[in-house]
């Protein structure tokens, strides 16, 4: 791979709690823990160890950070800021937050990068 833009924006996804338990055993595939975090700009969220976020939940977030890609609000749309939104997993069992943050690039679509 050979990342060539410097993106708008980055985000951070942190595991808050569980809706079930207190635990992942039994009801989480990916295993993820209570301040297990991940990181990305535009590619699929990955943590520390370089394991990669659950697939269902990145069907959630990806549109969401669209949004914010975009110029969208996340208060709009029930979160608690402009770039903070829990959200549970689609399988109702991981509370999550994500927090977005301005980076300096420009954005993809109109910051004249193929000029």
């Amino acid at each position: 791979m050979k990342k060539w833009f410097d993106e708008e924006y980055g985000f951070e996804i942190e595991v808050t709690g569980f809706l079930h338990g207190d635990r992942t055993e039994g009801y989480c595939r990916n295993g993820e823990e209570v301040g297990d975090r991940y990181v990305c700009t535009y590619g699929c969220p990955v943590n520390a160890a370089g394991e990669g976020i659950c697939s269902k939940m990145m069907t959630v977030l990806f549109p969401v950070m669209e949004a914010v890609r975009s110029g969208g609000d996340l208060e709009r749309v029930g979160g608690t800021g402009r770039y903070v939104k829990e959200f549970v997993c689609p399988d109702g069992c991981v509370c999550f937050r994500l927090t977005a943050r301005k980076l300096g690039g420009a954005n993809f679509y109109t910051g004249k990068v193929h000029d």
